[in-house]
């Protein structure tokens, strides 16, 4: 994955590469560790998003339905998408939710479980030409000791699934999910210091 042009969906694209990408996270979920549900209602989220996820990823989380997901996040994709001229990712595990989030106006589509827990969300990703970022979560300490070997193992499964379901490497981007699934500071601190080998992935 050499490209430097991320496809997004709608038509849009980002060049990667020469200068770092701000990200604003707008939480729609009254669980976040952040900012606990200050932004729920589209309004209030939309004035957030001019200063500056449905299912909250932060650990011990309560899952949520998928149509709680989605009454969560739609009206506020609609709202930001009718606002102006911003790129919006969605945060989702669920392809049906990833698909709705994308026809509402999301451009992204942003999977913590790196498509291992419902692949078809790759295949969404694909149809719909959005931009995937494939995070890596699972960490099996016992079968890969080693940081970057189980990142390795891990987000080439992944990007195996994507690729299998059509998506096509410039709209892949790899998140080695910092924070998820290492337990401490040492191991996110190892995988900082050898983030080049990630580059064996492609």
């Amino acid at each position: 994955m050499t490209a430097r042009r991320w496809q997004l969906a709608h038509g849009r694209h980002l060049e990667l590469g020469d200068k770092a990408v701000v990200v604003g996270i707008l939480n729609v979920t009254p669980d976040s560790f952040s900012d606990g549900g200050l932004f729920d209602a589209p309004e209030t989220a939309l004035v957030q998003a001019r200063r500056m996820i449905g299912e909250s990823t932060r650990p011990g989380a309560e899952a949520i339905s998928a149509s709680e997901e989605q009454a969560r996040i739609l009206p506020v994709i609609e709202a930001l998408a009718r606002a102006g001229d911003v790129l919006i990712s969605v945060d989702t595990y669920r392809a049906e939710t990833a698909r709705l989030a994308v026809a509402a106006g999301a451009h992204i589509v942003n999977d913590v479980w790196g498509l291992q827990r419902e692949p078809d969300i790759a295949r969404v990703a694909a149809e719909t030409g959005a931009g995937l970022v494939i995070m890596h979560t699972g960490r099996d300490r016992e079968k890969l000791p080693d940081v970057i070997a189980d990142q390795l193992a891990f987000l080439g499964k992944s990007l195996e699934i994507g690729r299998g379901q059509g998506v096509a490497d410039d709209h892949i981007v790899l998140d080695p999910g910092f924070g998820f699934a290492k337990e401490t500071a040492a191991e996110n601190l190892d995988l900082m210091a050898r983030f080049s080998e990630l580059g064996a992935l492609g």
